[in-house]
């Protein structure tokens, strides 16, 4: 499946947003909303997100289409690596270890920022190489090209 590259970097800006109130608040509840969020787009599709709904709903309409789509592959793995981030940072906010907390948020929100700002999604980038250093992984396709994949 394809999607709309600017669909990502709206869901990365509204991540971005989330993740530094996480760290201005301390809340361990919003992480973990924001956990949600990342794991509904990495286990169902992008389509499914909340962020992508606010985005086709709100947004595109008004925008047209898009120049070029890229496979959901790469970013969709991203949102796995956020997911994975935010329950680190949710057990260290819980469990009283708030540096953990911090840095997990931390790195979150600046992996966000990248994307949001710049286009440069380090997920996707992680995907690209791990498909390059095991290209016959089980469950991850073959990107078609690397334009299409690089966020």
């Amino acid at each position: 499946m394809k999607v709309d590259p600017r669909g990502q970097r709206c869901n990365a800006a509204l991540s971005a947003v989330v993740l530094a109130a996480v760290l201005i608040t301390g809340s361990g509840w919003l992480f973990a909303a924001q956990g949600a969020v990342f794991g509904i787009g990495a286990a169902f599709g992008l389509r499914y997100s909340p962020y992508g709904y606010l985005y086709r709903a709100l947004i595109r309409p008004r925008l047209g289409p898009p120049g070029e789509l890229e496979a959901e592959a790469p970013p969709r793995f991203a949102q796995g690596v956020g997911l994975v981030f935010s329950i680190a940072g949710v057990i260290g906010y819980a469990t009283g270890v708030v540096p953990l907390g911090m840095a997990a948020a931390a790195a979150a929100l600046a992996a966000a920022f990248l994307n949001a700002a710049f286009g440069f999604c380090l997920g996707c980038e992680m995907y690209v190489l791990m498909k390059r250093v095991w290209p016959g992984r089980r469950g991850m396709t073959a990107p078609e090209s690397d334009k299409e994949v690089a966020a």
